[in-house]
């Protein structure tokens, strides 16, 4: 299975600052291979699932909706594990943290191509979901620590190019090779990529020792910071119609812009297509304006998801639209960054919150858009979801705003 970023040489140098030598930009690459491909292995077994449902519920004995409800206990392991293992792990130097995750990640999948029924297979899906989140929050927070402020969006954007680049090759990939040798080797290949994780990340991360002032009460305190409530409100709302759109966009496209089976799997590289530029972009134009790039990312979410409504009936312009819905993933390195901005101490719990917010808006934007097509009104709804999500969001960021320039106000000069 290929790195999800290719030739580490060509990753773009970073760390730029007047000290640096070559071999130190050599060395801050290689850390962000290392840490890209271990979300590369989770955003591959996240939603290889999805591919193979068909088969995991014949092999199972259950229902396809029934084998569903795997995907589910991944999201709430998530969800879960996010905060406590972030607290928990307070105290761990973060390379160390770091193999913990991706070796009980690895552990999990193994599991999970292993488990002989499906209560056995839910229970090891929800524990494989549990290093999800921190992962990503720690691996973000070590990533921005090996490159110059102004470059720290695009150094989670590298990290994060691991999960995008997923939805690209690594699912369709492991999904076919799932087909070809059955569907619990889809669960092996991942395991794999955790593995090698694993050995990348203790060969090329750096070590730095923990913080000795750091605890599990002190991550804690950022549940006291209004601030990091409102980033994590402006994920979980205004990420949430991407979700509504995508998880639906099959049926959508069969249905109303009636395209063949066999072009859906076109619709889905553009989807993978969509986020990873998104994702390059909204790290680059973080890295200029934080904050104009969160609200701008909302107002583009909204027209987009709006457009689909419109475009849905005809296939070329749906799949087109698709792509571009996948673009609103720009939302995720602004809101890790502003996370680390506003939480002061408690860095580590929440850098992995960020991620249960996304969790939260996958759950709740696919529901609402269930809930929309259950009622009668068309497949086509689940656009107009989007854009109420997109603007809920956007009403979210405007308060987040409007606080924070109260509390400066209350600030003594």
């Amino acid at each position: 299975m290929s790195a999800p970023s290719g030739n580490f040489d060509a990753l773009p140098d970073l760390a730029l600052s007047p000290g640096d030598t070559p071999r130190d930009r050599a060395a801050d690459r290689r850390a962000l291979l290392a840490l890209g491909v271990g979300s590369f292995g989770i955003g591959t077994g996240e939603f290889v699932i999805m591919g193979l449902l068909p088969d995991a519920a014949r092999d199972l004995a259950i229902t396809i909706p029934e084998a569903g409800h795997l995907i589910s206990a991944y999201a709430l392991g998530v969800v879960v594990g996010a905060p406590l293992l972030a607290v928990l792990g307070a105290r761990w130097p973060r390379r160390n943290l770091l193999i913990a995750l991706m070796a009980f990640f690895a552990l999990g999948n193994f599991a999970s191509a292993l488990a002989p029924d499906y209560l056995s297979m839910a229970a090891v899906r929800l524990l494989t979901g549990f290093p999800h989140g921190t992962y990503f929050g720690v691996a973000a927070l070590v990533a921005a620590s090996l490159v110059a402020r102004e470059r720290r969006a695009q150094a989670v954007g590298l990290v994060m190019l691991g999960l995008t680049t997923a939805t690209l090759v690594g699912v369709p990939i492991a999904a076919g090779i799932g087909t070809w040798l059955g569907w619990r080797w889809a669960f092996v290949i991942v395991g794999a990529i955790g593995a090698l994780t694993v050995l990348l990340v203790w060969r090329w991360v750096p070590f730095v020792p923990a913080d000795r002032h750091a605890s599990p009460l002190r991550e804690l305190s950022a549940l006291a910071r209004k601030q990091v409530w409102f980033t994590l409100g402006i994920g979980a709302i205004g990420f949430g119609g991407m979700f509504a759109v995508f998880s639906y966009v099959k049926p959508t496209m069969l249905e109303v812009a009636h395209m063949p089976a066999s072009g859906i799997p076109i619709v889905l590289a553009l989807f993978g297509v969509g986020m990873v530029a998104g994702n390059l972009v909204g790290a680059k134009l973080a890295d200029r304006a934080l904050m104009p790039t969160v609200g701008g990312v909302l107002v583009w979410s909204a027209l987009v998801l709006g457009a689909f409504v419109f475009t849905a009936p005809y296939p070329w312009l749906a799949s087109l639209n698709v792509m571009l819905v996948g673009t609103a993933v720009a939302l995720g390195p602004p809101l890790q960054i502003r996370l680390m901005d506003v939480a002061g101490d408690a860095q580590t719990l929440a850098a992995a919150l960020n991620h249960s917010a996304f969790n939260l808006a996958n759950a709740l934007g696919a529901w609402l858009g269930g809930v929309t097509i259950a009622a009668g009104m068309g497949f086509t709804s689940t656009g107009w979801v989007g854009v109420l999500l997109a603007l809920g969001g956007l009403a979210v960021f405007a308060w987040s705003l409007t606080s924070s320039r109260r509390c400066d106000l209350t600030v003594p000069a």
